[in-house]
């Protein structure tokens, strides 16, 4: 499982989609933009469907994937008084915001790209609510409070957890959340029939993480203020309907996923292996082509502790028995990128090729991929002066080192080759010592 962060704007409206049948006994309306700029949101206003725009008052927040907003000085709610934000003054706040690079209290830095619109909803900031679920290993976990809002973490105290195991009873279900309420809500009843059934919502729609941080109630009517959520992306077959056409953003400060990045990604979605690819620096010296996502983080760990992070190239795994001819086009990428250009002070680059003791997957096979690539790119790689460090273990690994040897021998590749007696991380001392 994969669990991927998506905009707000995005799962309020998976909330809108599905509210009828989840929520049918509260009423609920939608009115959301998403844009990137200010003459976007100008063409939305222009429309009738989005009439709302022009004629009351407008919120209007970054939609980039990070919280805190509101401490961070990015929700634009009032200029003269609270709620007196037109059209006017949102094109203006978003033509300024995204122009500029934002550093958030956090320390992250990046620029602003995308922005929710919606109406201000004026209400009583006592009178907010807090609900939130997340999915855990033994079971998930309902968080609930009677004191929303940007102050959340100040008033833990009020806030109450329910465990609901796989497999709960339904009426179990609703007898341990409507326990959890807490007697003095001033909406108590109405309050713990909306918690039930955003639970159930929650699953429905194999989310991993949903939080609502304010919403609160007009009578029988839920406004839904600010929201977060996470999704389990190996869900999307089922839900390719239900959720719509759903895009998961680069988080806000990290660098957006280049062509070679998205040609991995697109192997991995159709793949039953994981095939993961992260470019630190395209200028590095030191690449990895490493088997297993603990060994990828050992590795790159190493490599970062002995000569520091700024020399290693690339981050990323292949594992779970990838075939032949993903190893192959994984490998082919790797080697693309690695052979553009010279090290700029003339060193040989070093390619790992390591892992651990595999389970189950096939080193013979994969290896067998990554000598296609090497045939591929023999003559790039020593143009560039590549040197090769293998260390592997598990099925058919002798047959895997083997060939790899005599493959590197017969196109005149500089390599050496280890099996499970050399340490995991040998190899990194053995490259950056030569």
């Amino acid at each position: 499982m994969a669990q991927r962060a998506i905009r707000e704007y995005e799962g309020k409206r998976i909330f809108h989609d599905d509210w009828s049948r989840h929520f049918g006994q509260f009423q609920h309306s939608f009115r959301a933009a998403s844009v990137a700029t200010g003459d976007e949101l100008k063409s939305l206003a222009a429309d009738d469907n989005h009439s709302w725009l022009r004629d009351g008052p407008l919120v209007v927040k970054p939609d980039m994937i990070f919280g805190k907003r509101g401490l961070n000085g990015l929700v634009l709610y009032q200029v003269n008084t609270p709620g007196d934000v037109t059209l006017a003054d949102a094109v203006s706040w978003i033509d300024e915001k995204r122009n500029q690079t934002t550093t958030l209290l956090s320390g992250q830095t990046g620029i602003l790209s995308r922005f929710i619109v919606e109406p201000f909803i004026a209400h009583d900031p006592d009178a907010e609510y807090y609900i939130a679920a997340v999915m855990e290993d033994a079971a998930d976990v309902l968080t609930l409070s009677t004191q929303g809002g940007i102050n959340i973490e100040d008033n833990w105290d009020s806030v109450r957890q329910v465990e609901i195991p796989p497999f709960i009873q339904d009426d179990e279900l609703v007898e341990r959340i409507t326990a959890a309420v807490p007697d003095e809500a001033e909406h108590r009843e109405r309050f713990a029939l909306f918690a039930v059934d955003f639970y159930r919502f929650f699953r429905d729609q194999h989310f991993t993480y949903l939080e609502i941080n304010p919403f609160y109630f007009d009578n029988d009517e839920v406004h839904l203020l600010d929201l977060v959520a996470r999704v389990d992306d190996t869900a999307g077959f089922l839900m390719e309907k239900r959720w719509g056409p759903l895009y998961f953003p680069t988080p806000f400060g990290m660098k957006a996923p280049g062509a070679e990045e998205n040609r991995i990604k697109a192997i991995d979605e159709k793949s039953g292996a994981s095939l993961k690819l992260t470019i630190l620096n395209p200028q590095g010296r030191v690449w990895t082509l490493v088997a297993g996502g603990g060994a990828s983080v050992v590795y790159a760990d190493t490599i970062a502790d002995l000569i520091g992070p700024d020399e290693l190239a690339n981050y990323g795994e292949y594992s779970g028995n990838p075939t032949t001819q993903e190893t192959r086009i994984y490998a082919e990428t790797l080697l693309d990128l690695m052979t553009r250009t010279p090290d700029p002070q003339g060193r040989e680059k070093i390619l790992l090729i390591g892992g651990a003791i595999a389970n189950f997957t096939d080193v013979a096979k994969t290896f067998t991929g990554i000598i296609q690539a090497f045939r591929q790119y023999h003559e790039n790689m020593k143009a560039v002066g590549v040197r090769i460090y293998v260390r592997r273990g598990g099925p058919n690994y002798e047959v895997g080192l083997r060939n790899m040897q005599k493959a590197a021998d017969e196109l005149g590749l500089a390599i050496e080759v280890y099996g499970p007696e050399t340490h995991m991380t040998q190899i990194v001392r053995m490259a950056l010592a030569a």
